[in-house]
């Protein structure tokens, strides 16, 4: 009897140390979801407000002289300006404000995690290197994989009643009547827009996303903020398409650079066919 007293003790011991286990675990899962939502709605809130105090200062300013060419140019330049302040700058702000005037002390390895999670680096942004020939080739292939799944998706949607699949997308430039016009907004929209929704999204966000999760959940969860950012649902569908494949190629390569090439590429065509090949 003496032996199966001492022989139940370790029992006990082990389960209270796995009720402990399942305990810090459970406060990981929630901590992760916690960081991830607040990304995720960062990330939106940031881009919606810069489109907000950009709109709202420039059209005190210009007035119907917003809608020209090159100051809806002007106008995307400091919108995705702002949106870079307001993601990689501001975050790390609040905390050291918070440990600043806070009357509740965090530990110093809880503040050390939260100042490393809200700080940015080149490795993280996907911008350690250069451009590479690998980074060109992949963009092409990327473009043509990601139209199949564009197509595939567009027709599952078409399912839907309420689903309009020829719906036609704002993109700010409601009229080109020059050269000079469509310089302005080939830099705005097939340059400007994809270097600066690259860094956003697939450096930013899905590098943040990916040092906390799976890849496969950082990939979905970065497509979903990235489509609905875009508005309307035929748009948000084929954007969710080429997200998946910028996410895919930026976890192959380690940087957004193939992600930047394809971005411009698939822009481009859409440019034509939406400007020029129209005409």
């Amino acid at each position: 009897m003496v032996t199966s007293k001492k022989s139940a003790q370790p029992d006990k011991t082990t389960k209270n140390l796995s009720d402990s286990n399942q305990k810090t675990r459970n406060q990981n899962s929630k901590a992760t979801a916690a960081y991830l939502a607040f990304l995720m709605l960062w990330t939106i809130l940031a881009m919606i407000a810069s489109q907000f105090i950009i709109s709202f200062i420039m059209s005190i300013l210009l007035g119907s002289k917003l809608s020209q060419p090159f100051w809806t140019g002007v106008y995307y330049i400091l919108t995705y300006a702002l949106t870079l302040v307001l993601i990689l700058y501001i975050p790390p702000k609040i905390l050291q404000n918070y440990r600043t005037h806070s009357t509740k002390k965090l530990s110093s390895t809880t503040m050390a995690d939260l100042e490393k999670s809200l700080t940015s680096d080149r490795t993280e942004l996907g911008m350690k290197y250069a451009p590479t020939f690998v980074d060109m080739g992949l963009a092409p292939i990327g473009y043509v994989v990601y139209i199949m799944i564009a197509n595939a998706l567009t027709q599952l949607m078409q399912l839907f009643p309420w689903f309009n699949a020829n719906e036609s997308q704002d993109v700010g430039f409601q009229y080109l009547a020059a050269g000079p016009d469509r310089l302005i907004a080939v830099i705005s929209l097939v340059f400007v827009a994809p270097l600066a929704e690259e860094i956003i999204m697939r450096g930013w966000l899905y590098g943040k996303m990916r040092s906390r999760t799976k890849w496969w959940i950082a990939m979905i969860l970065t497509s979903i903020v990235f489509a609905f950012l875009h508005g309307q649902w035929n748009v948000a569908v084929t954007v969710f398409a080429l997200s998946l494949i910028l996410c895919s190629m930026r976890e192959i390569t380690g940087t957004i650079w193939s992600g930047v090439l394809l971005h411009m590429l698939s822009n481009g065509i859409a440019f034509y066919l939406l400007y020029i090949g129209g005409f």
